[in-house]
């Protein structure tokens, strides 16, 4: 017979819930490359194993489709709006990837109306309960209605490039989701280097303006190289780290995913009430 103690231990257990992981993607401008980074992220995660659905949260101006070379019929504002269940909105990406397409017209609908932000938050729990990781491409910058859900997400992956505006965009980003949560995990990434100096000295700034100005500590998870198979992919809608797996480029980006994943310990449980969507209930109660 169990006694109390295995008992309450058993309790716990069954409270805990093993969920997926949400990323944003951010880049304090755009032309950096973010959208290209996310898609070809989220294929390799989804290529050593990974369940991974990419959402697509450029609001007004979603091409993660276009990247793919493909035409969808539905996108997430006919979610939102009960057009569509979120199934129906889902579609398979290379490596068996799942992606949702934001949508041109997803602009007129980002003020949420309560029916709309319970339909977000259903879909939200469905996925994070049947996927490893929750990868959202979010326009560039930041605005009132992404804040909320930037400040929620486990994770955000800042990606700049070695332009001086680049960069103080990046850390102006991270400021402004600082202020809200200090707590939050940064993880920043120098595209389009053209040597692993420049790349360095990228992420080395803005680490140190970080730790200088905020004392926060951020990752750095390197540099991407300036590599002409980027375009070559783009132009035949296919991610570069399928069509040139050899490229140098694909080679930095396959170990930049397997240290992002390697930082995270996995395996562990997460409770129920820290959770991302716990954490974006939270705020939009608090907003109401």
């Amino acid at each position: 017979m169990r006694d109390q103690a295995e008992e309450l231990r058993m309790l716990m257990l069954r409270s805990q819930q093993k969920l997926g992981r949400s990323i944003a993607v951010v880049s304090g401008k755009g032309g950096v490359g973010k959208s290209n980074f996310s898609m070809n992220f989220t294929t390799i995660l989804s290529a050593i194993g990974k369940k991974v659905v990419l959402i697509d949260m450029d609001i007004g101006m979603g091409n993660i489709h276009i990247l793919l070379g493909k035409t969808v019929p539905t996108n997430l504002k006919d979610y939102l709006v009960g057009e569509k269940t979120i199934e129906e909105v889902m579609f398979e990406g290379p490596n068996n990837f799942q992606y949702i397409s934001g949508g041109s017209g997803l602009s007129g609908v980002m003020e949420w109306d309560d029916n709309m932000f319970h339909r977000l938050i259903e879909a939200f729990e469905y996925l994070q309960k049947n996927y490893d990781y929750i990868v959202f491409d979010m326009g560039a910058g930041a605005t009132s209605q992404t804040l909320d859900l930037l400040v929620s997400v486990d994770d955000i992956i800042v990606i700049t490039t070695a332009e001086p505006t680049s960069i103080t965009d990046a850390y102006s980003m991270m400021k402004f989701i600082y202020f809200k949560d200090p707590e939050k995990d940064f993880f920043v990434l120098c595209n389009r280097a053209f040597s692993e100096e420049e790349g360095l000295e990228t992420t080395s700034r803005l680490k140190l303006a970080m730790s200088k100005f905020l004392s926060k500590e951020i990752v750095v998870l390197g540099s991407l190289p300036e590599d002409p198979v980027v375009r070559k992919s783009v132009k035949e809608q296919v991610p570069f780290s399928i069509l040139y797996p050899n490229a140098a480029i694909s080679k930095k980006l396959t170990q930049i995913v397997s240290s992002f994943v390697n930082f995270k310990v996995e395996e562990a449980t997460i409770p129920t009430n820290s959770t991302f969507i716990s954490r974006l209930k939270n705020l939009f109660s608090r907003r109401s």
